[in-house]
């Protein structure tokens, strides 16, 4: 039973909204906007340039509007727009799943601007540019921890935040994929032999993502574990923490078929 993690998340009910408050507030003082030419490199007035850059950017002309929103701060680096600028390039390239760029602009922005009100957003942006990246279990999990850690930060800074509340419900999914990989990699070592090592996995899972929808299993792996190291008394305590919190469950019926079958009379430890 392996976890793939439904990672293609739709954020724009929470960033979208705020994005578009972000851009009324940034286009008030910008009436019309511009048509032309691509102007990424060319000289021109920040209000036009910036304008050019949000009608790409409602284009769905991603990249290039945050070609453009970068040149904005390029030009004119002590303009208000620049710090507006900075946080669009990094939605621009989020949404053109170009999350790195959204990564490193985003930390850019909060490094030059950490008080400023708009920070929640560019910690939010970062988050989900890390949970965009997750992969399967099959593969290495750094990018799922990375996410983990920055959807925490978000939590921790802005708790009474919608980014928040957004950022509690995937930090549920992010560790159920963790756990799923603590499984992948224990039933592999199961598959192997290497008994101990699988114990080990399995252990993790129950004590560190004991909330996930993969403990029931892990417990079940643990008996397993314990029969095949020779403390059929682990066995038959595992199968009863799975038994009061898992009753009826179907790890629970294998579990209870055996330590019956190979621990019978035995006491739990």
């Amino acid at each position: 039973m392996q976890s793939k993690l439904t990672i293609r998340l739709a954020p724009r009910s929470v960033l979208g909204a705020a994005l578009a408050a972000f851009t009324l507030a940034s286009l008030s003082a910008c009436a019309g906007g511009t048509e032309g030419k691509d102007v990424a490199y060319v000289a021109r007035d920040v209000e036009s340039l910036y304008a050019e850059a949000q009608r790409r950017l409602n284009r769905g002309n991603t990249l290039q509007a945050a070609a453009l929103f970068d040149e904005v701060e390029r030009q004119h680096p002590y303009s208000p727009w620049a710090r507006r600028a900075q946080l669009m390039s990094a939605f621009s390239y989020y949404t053109a799943r170009d999350y790195n760029k959204a990564i490193q602009n985003a930390q850019r922005f909060l490094s030059i601007h950490p008080g400023n009100k708009d920070a929640p957003y560019a910690y939010y942006l970062i988050a989900l540019s890390y949970y965009e990246q997750i992969s399967d279990v099959n593969r290495d999990q750094k990018i799922t921890e990375q996410a983990q850690t920055a959807l925490r930060e978000v939590n921790r800074r802005f708790p009474q935040t919608e980014y928040a509340a957004d950022a509690r419900l995937k930090l549920d999914l992010v560790a159920d994929h963790l756990a799923g990989k603590e499984m992948e990699i224990g039933r592999h070592y199961q598959r192997m032999g290497l008994w101990l090592a699988a114990d080990m996995r399995f252990r993790n899972v129950v004590e560190k993502f004991d909330t996930t929808s993969h403990t029931p299993e892990a417990l079940y792996r643990l008996c397993e574990s314990s029969l095949a190291l020779g403390v059929p008394q682990e066995a038959v305590k595992y199968a009863a923490v799975l038994g009061a919190n898992y009753p009826g469950n179907e790890w629970y019926e294998r579990a209870f078929k055996l330590v019956n079958r190979h621990a019978e009379g035995v006491t739990a430890s």
